[in-house]
């Protein structure tokens, strides 16, 4: 149990400083570390650390050369390239935005690997101009692949059928031409305003008056930006923005056109709320969502070409450094992609339909309330279904036995299910709080729009709290029972979100212990009042005690060690960057504690050097689902210890973020949590290795099977839902044999 005096209040001034301090828009004074162990010296080297940047670099890397895996369908291959492509849109819109805030507000500390902040932006520069023209390559040599193979095909406009070009001709004159409008640019019409991620096209021209000029023309983002071309034979698609360049001179009668090239630009996005000085959360977070659209232009993607006067032209009006300019020798913006993989028919070059199973322990909901009063229930998504949880909280709504729920929403889909049961049980009545976190990057609008929603209902909305985002996925219900108020929980590591619940990997557990129910309410009296933070009896939370709970927990695993017992870890999470937590690993490595960590995304610590990380390995499971639940697995001496939480080991999860860290502790879920480890470290299909250089291998499975976890779980899931009909029909042909036997019937 965690004993901390320490109130929400003084957390939340404290951390409000700490997170200032950390901010990207620092304005060049050190940050003030958070209070913690004092790290041992010898470990402080910036030759121990990875770059924080670099090291996501390398992660979009692993995603992108997926698109290399013959044994994966073409479609899913292109998958992986828009996939990549979109990560490096948000990447750029916060990171690198970050970076150059820092670097002009004149910040010179280096970060844990020893680099500058203007040293950090020219490694970026450098590995994401690689990144950039490997991902334009893989693309082309992907589209020939998907047309030599009969699939949809891409073609110019000089290459279609003389019908085809007919067709696009009217296309153009009745639905593309009344959209578009010609910008000049001269002395009395400026440079246009252009969104961020939008596409154009810089248009050089001589005009009537024989001068040559400059004008700007946006690709209506409205259309689709691949046009089916309806008459040819095989399925045949264009660029949009082909077909605009097509018929440039209809946009500028009189004129000359000289060249055409396609731009794409990639602005700051990252909100900037100071967050000690405000009245009104919700109406700064949405001032600060007007002013985003306006931020200032950190990359532009510009088709490859030979013609200087564009480029200069396009520097200058968008205030671009060299760096900051990235030629690309093929189609710009490879997220069209998401759209052009959705269309119907394209599933002979798709992985069949993935359905996910009714949950092994609970595959009949009935009342959910008796299912999870009889034992706790371990869900893993997305290969058991997300239901369950729709299904609590839609219960509990309609329920005249509940009396109260309260939930925290961090990421919702757009027509939330869930969003929708909290307002009819508001509705009904019943006491409903929700915690919506109006800073959840690029769902700020989405999470406004449905907490304005849930306050007609007539539930209590909290948004969040100032300096610390609430990132922790909790429910609880309150339900009076013959026997007293009973408290029902769902504690989880991902979003309350039913259309990503069937990508990424996560689970959570149900529960009616007493022990979590009461923690729950604490936390939640926490939140929306003024209590000082309680004795937790389950519950671990931060800021206040998580970083200490993994302190100890690795304290623990050295003193076992040391002592001549086995000291071993197993850690599964998103991203592990926390400069102390790093160096207490390093402090277990070096007592002779086994770690294995497997960090889908981000790791600054480097495994593998001598005398320090000896006794550590990283990998990352890259795959068809996102990995994103957290797993922790002490050993304790054969006591096993298991904790299911909703934070990486980044600094902002442990200092800036409320989340909650739990205890499995169920026998029977210790040993499948087990098993699920255990086949993540044995993967040979979708694990990369880490290397001490930084560089990742894959892993192959050479002589031996391939195992490959997802394939695995949701082949496992498969079985069990299967296994579980079995004794549905057998169970169903029993009782009719009774019932005819009754009726006289046999």
């Amino acid at each position: 149990m965690t004993d901390t005096k320490e109130s929400i209040e003084s957390i939340v001034k404290r951390t409000s400083r700490t997170g200032r301090a950390l901010r990207r828009k620092a304005a060049g004074k050190p940050a003030q570390e958070p209070v913690q162990a004092e790290p041992v010296r010898d470990l402080d080297r910036p030759e121990y650390f990875f770059n924080r940047e670099l090291s996501w670099l390398k992660f979009n890397l692993r995603v992108l050369r997926e698109a290399e895996v013959k044994t994966t369908p073409l479609l899913e291959r292109l998958k992986f390239i828009a996939i990549s492509a979109s990560n490096l849109d948000e990447f750029f819109m916060v990171r690198v935005a970050g970076l150059w805030d820092q670097l002009e507000s004149g910040v010179k500390r280096r970060d844990p690997s020893g680099l500058t902040v203007r040293e950090q932006l020219t490694e970026i520069s450098l590995a994401a101009h690689d990144m950039m023209r490997l991902q334009s390559r893989m693309l082309a040599g992907l589209l020939k692949e998907l047309k030599k193979a009969g699939g949809p095909e891409i073609r110019k406009y000089s290459a279609c059928s003389e019908a085809g070009r007919e067709w696009l001709e009217n296309y153009y004159r009745e639905v593309v031409y009344p959209v578009l409008t010609p910008m000049a640019v001269d002395a009395s019409r400026p440079f246009p305003f252009l969104g961020n991620k939008t596409l154009n096209l810089a248009v050089q021209l001589i005009t009537a008056k024989g001068e040559e000029s400059m004008s700007v023309v946006q690709v209506p983002s409205v259309l689709p930006r691949l046009i089916e071309v309806v008459p040819e034979r095989n399925r045949t698609f264009l660029y949009l923005e082909d077909l605009i360049t097509e018929h440039c001179d209809s946009l500028f009668s009189g004129c000359k056109i000289l060249d055409v090239v396609p731009f794409r630009i990639t602005r700051d996005s990252d909100l900037d709320v100071d967050e000690d000085d405000i009245d009104d959360l919700l109406q700064e977070i949405e001032k600060s969502l007007r002013q985003r659209k306006r931020g200032v232009t950190r990359r532009m993607e510009i088709a490859r070409t030979m013609n200087k006067k564009i480029v200069t032209f396009l520097e200058e009006n968008l205030d671009l450094t060299k760096e900051e300019v990235y030629e690309i020798n093929g189609p710009l913006d490879a997220t069209c992609f998401f759209a052009f993989i959705s269309l119907d028919n394209m599933w002979p070059w798709l992985h069949e339909p993935f359905v996910p199973q009714k949950p092994a322990e609970l595959p009949e909901y009935g009342n959910i309330f008796d299912k999870i009063r009889e034992k706790d229930i371990l869900l893993h998504h997305p290969y058991e279904s997300f239901d369950p949880i729709v299904s609590f909280v839609n219960q509990a709504a309609d329920d005249p036995q509940v009396l109260a729920i309260k939930q925290t929403l961090y990421r919702v889909s757009g027509n939330s299910p869930i969003v929708a049961a909290l307002a009819r049980a508001a509705e009904n009545g019943k006491q409903v709080t929700v915690l919506v976190e109006l800073k959840a990057r690029f769902d700020e609008e989405n999470n406004i729009i449905w907490a304005r929603r849930l306050e007609k209902a007539g539930a209590h909305v909290l948004y969040g709290l100032v300096g610390l985002k609430t990132h922790s996925k909790i429910i609880l219900v309150v339900r009076q029972e013959p026997d007293g108020i009973k408290r029902y929980v769902h504690l989880g590591t991902g979003n309350y979100n039913d259309k990503t619940a069937k990508l990424y990997v996560d689970m959570g557990i149900m529960t009616a212990n007493d022990q979590f129910g009461m923690d729950a309410s604490a936390f939640f009296n926490l939140l929306s009042g003024y209590s000082q933070a309680p004795i937790w009896n389950k519950l671990t939370m931060a800021p206040l005690g998580l970083r200490e709970k993994i302190y100890g927990l690795i304290d623990n695993e050295i003193r076992i060690a040391k002592a001549g017992g086995e000291g071993h870890i197993v850690a599964k999470m998103n991203s592990l960057l926390d400069k102390p937590v790093i160096q207490k690993l390093y402090e277990a490595s070096i007592a002779g504690v086994k770690i294995e960590l497997i960090v889908r995304g981000i790791c600054t610590l480097r495994p593998g050097l001598k005398g320090i990380s000896e006794n550590i390995s990283v990998r990352s499971i890259v795959g068809r689902q996102l990995e994103h639940s957290r797993i922790f697995w002490f050993h304790n001496g054969g006591d096993d210890k298991v904790f299911l939480s909703s934070a990486d080991w980044m600094p902002r999860n442990l200092n800036d973020r409320v989340e909650l860290f739990f205890p499995v502790e169920t026998e029977e879920h210790i040993r499948r949590l087990q098993d699920i480890l255990n086949l993540y470290l044995a993967d040979n299909v979708g694990s990369h290795i880490m290397q001490s250089n930084g560089n990742y291998r894959r892993s192959t499975p050479g002589r031996g099977n391939p195992v490959s976890s997802q394939s695995i779980l949701y082949e496992q899931a498969q079985l069990a839902a299967m296994a579980y009909n079995r004794q549905q029909r057998e169970k169903d042909r029993l009782e009719k044999g009774v019932r005819l036997k009754k009726e006289g019937n046999v």
